[in-house]
């Protein structure tokens, strides 16, 4: 089968994504064999490339907002059958009985894995995932609408838990990508107020378009003073900016799983007021439930930026130049 995979992690511009062949794989007894029928690219698979991320495995197929059908099954799979529409996300397993499994925090097991990472991902014909970690997905909704809701839309939707915005509160997001265009329709349709603070002059008239209050520079104050906020935007020259947009008492999440470095912070500007800084790991199957059921609940408008297989390379290069509204899906 055709596959992109990571065999020599550089700078986007030297081509560290290379188009391979590989054998179907074999799903093992609680497996599926999954055809992927659309994959989304996430800011990780690039962090993956560049060798933010250190590979897991050498030689990895990135990929890990997949829509695909099953294929196949292993000798114990009794979840699925062939033919059933599924998507398989980032968390990929957990040991199920660590303190933090068995407390509800399975994002935080120290032996979980995950999809395009640790194993083989949705850049390529075919991949195997644990039925266990796999998610129902609805006919309704399209393959390319629904791949970015797997991880862009489910971290985005634990962002906002973890940010704890009050009801109908203040909320800044900082960065305007795939995951935080949908985070800030959730909100919205909560009832909050949204400004945006992102570089990129297309993603502020995309926010303006979904209803977001205002969308400035990223370093640019919000009109008024935030009861929370989230970083999208992995750069961390923006966590003091942000912490010194919150109101006291406020809350900035940090939503990515790379960010360069913090400069320093003035304790009595930044971090007095009782404002919390807090980061965002991965997310649990409980969180892709509740976030699903409600893009099922609410109509959300997914953009995408759609790429035949063919042309994951062009797919990251783009990501990395800002040339992509919403999402960049891969389409088979």
């Amino acid at each position: 089968m055709d596959a992109w995979a990571v065999t020599r992690p550089g700078p986007i511009t030297t081509g560290p994504l290379e188009r391979v062949r590989r054998r179907v794989p074999e799903p093992k007894e609680r497996e599926l064999l999954v055809e992927v029928r659309a994959c989304a690219v996430c800011r990780t698979d690039l962090h993956l490339a560049e060798g933010d991320l250190a590979p897991h495995l050498p030689n990895a197929v990135p990929g890990h907002e997949v829509v695909g059908r099953v294929d196949a099954l292993g000798s114990r799979v009794s979840l699925f059958g062939r033919g059933d529409r599924i998507g398989v996300a980032w968390l990929a397993s957990t040991c199920g009985s660590c303190a933090y499994c068995l407390r509800g925090d399975e994002n935080l097991c120290p032996n979980s894995t995950y999809t395009g990472w640790d194993r083989d991902g949705g850049f390529a014909r075919y991949l195997t995932a644990d039925e266990r970690f796999v998610h129902p997905i609805p006919e309704a909704l399209p393959d390319t609408t629904a791949a970015p809701l797997l991880c862009a839309g489910v971290i985005g939707y634990r962002a906002l838990k973890r940010a704890e915005l009050p009801k109908k509160g203040v909320l800044g997001i900082y960065g305007f990508g795939a995951s935080a265009h949908l985070t800030a329709q959730v909100a919205l349709a909560r009832g909050a107020k949204v400004h945006v603070m992102t570089r990129s002059q297309r993603a502020r008239t995309l926010a303006l378009e979904l209803g977001c209050h205002s969308a400035v520079g990223a370093h640019d104050p919000p009109p008024e003073p935030l009861a929370a906020a989230i970083l999208f935007a992995p750069a961390g020259e923006l966590v003091p900016t942000a912490l010194r947009a919150l109101d006291r008492g406020g809350t900035l999440a940090v939503a990515g799983i790379h960010l360069s470095d913090i400069p320093s912070l003035d304790y009595r500007q930044d971090l007095f007021q009782e404002r919390t800084l807090r980061s965002v790991t991965a997310n649990t199957r409980s969180d892709a439930r509740e976030f699903l059921d409600f893009a099922a609940g609410h109509q959300l408008t997914v953009t995408t930026t759609s790429y035949p297989f063919e042309y994951a390379d062009k797919a990251l290069v783009d990501l990395a130049a800002d040339r992509v509204d919403g999402a960049a899906v891969l389409r088979a």
